[in-house]
């Protein structure tokens, strides 16, 4: 294993070198991108640097117990830190998601179960800021189709991050968060007290860095302009400053209302579209990978039930991890930690093992 550090040890000396290069300081992309692996590979060479230095020390100790017992009773203690610095670097070896440094695009969309599940989404929205704003992430909602009740029918929300570790990258903690999510409560419409079921849907894309890593050409799209509209189809706005913006290659179509100018919205949906088109190229990268290389949780099937939520039992309930705790009044308060850890440990289990099959 520690032989297979050298290249990464290589690249990182290479890449200090670059980062200092003028045409790469005054391109924000690719000082992003290449600060993001500067990040990812530093871990390794300072957990491969204290596996060296564990096992100069372990050497040295083993040397001088010959002269003086004393030494002897250093050495359990320090194989310990060994073992537990070797297994940090195995899990830093691990191939990492390339987009996990990225920010997000976070589509939540009301599912089965009519203005409860529209409740529930609004639900969900709160949780993901609050949740983002406990990481000192920043949250933007870029549109939102709002119900009668106060509900969001579907609602779209970019979180930016601030650390270029892609380890603590928004997508690399987001991206489990894609799926089905169902809910067992007590509407707010029921009358007889009857616990209902329903459920919302969660997208999650890594946001492109900069409009030229997805170039989308003129001819490749259609732009369509209608007027905003509110609650019901109640109109809110006099102008058509509403966007529609439809890839022709792929049928992906965004549509965008939540701000009075035309041009504002046009960019919030190009900012969608170039994210979902990003996350297509990378499903079609992952179909062809290893599974050494395949997210053992981050399913691509969006109508898998990844989690419920059962409020008349305080429960949450992951069904990919196994992940269950009766806190879930905390949780729907932003405390998303233990459940998003839960994903993120299972995925690496998965990983280390294909790992270990395939090696």
């Amino acid at each position: 294993m520690l032989s297979s550090v050298q290249a990464l040890l290589a690249e990182h000396q290479e890449l200090q070198t670059k980062l200092s290069d003028p045409s790469v300081l005054t391109n924000p992309a690719l000082n992003k991108k290449l600060n993001r692996r500067y990040s990812e590979l530093n871990a390794i060479v300072t957990a491969y640097n204290s596996v060296n230095s564990l096992q100069s020390d372990i050497d040295a100790a083993k040397e001088m117990a010959k002269e003086d017992e004393e030494f002897a009773k250093e050495i359990p203690g320090l194989e310990e830190k060994l073992h537990e610095s070797t297994e940090k670097l195995r899990r830093l070896l691990i191939p990492r998601d390339p987009d996990d440094g990225r920010d997000v695009i976070m589509e939540i969309k009301a599912g089965e179960g009519g203005a409860e599940s529209a409740l529930f989404a609004a639900d969900l929205l709160r949780m993901y800021i609050q949740y983002a704003n406990s990481k000192g992430w920043k949250t933007e909602i870029l549109d939102k189709n709002e119900s009668d009740l106060g509900g969001y029918k579907d609602v779209q929300l970019a979180i930016k991050g601030s650390s270029a570790d892609p380890a603590e990258g928004v997508f690399a903690h987001l991206k489990y968060e894609g799926g089905v999510h169902r809910v067992q409560r007590v509407p707010v419409t029921e009358t007889q007290g009857r616990i209902h079921t329903s459920a919302a849907g969660v997208l999650v894309f890594p946001e492109v860095d900069a409009p030229e890593e997805v170039e989308i050409a003129a001819n490749d799209i259609r732009i369509d302009v209608f007027r905003s509209s509110g609650p019901g189809g109640q109109s809110v706005n006099t102008t058509d400053s509403a966007v529609r913006i439809t890839h022709l290659a792929t049928g992906i179509v965004v549509s965008m209302q939540n701000e009075k100018s035309q041009l504002q919205n046009r960019e919030a949906a190009m900012r969608v579209l170039r994210a979902r088109l990003l996350a297509a190229q990378q499903e079609a990268i992952e179909a062809t990978q290893s599974a050494a290389r395949k997210s053992q949780v981050k399913s691509v099937d969006r109508s898998e039930r990844i989690r419920t939520y059962n409020f008349p039992e305080n429960r949450i309930a992951d069904h990919r991890t196994g992940y269950k705790a009766y806190n879930l009044d905390q949780v729907m308060d932003g405390a998303l930690e233990p459940v998003v850890q839960s994903a993120i440990q299972t995925d690496e289990e998965a990983r280390l093992a294909a790992l270990g099959e395939n090696s």
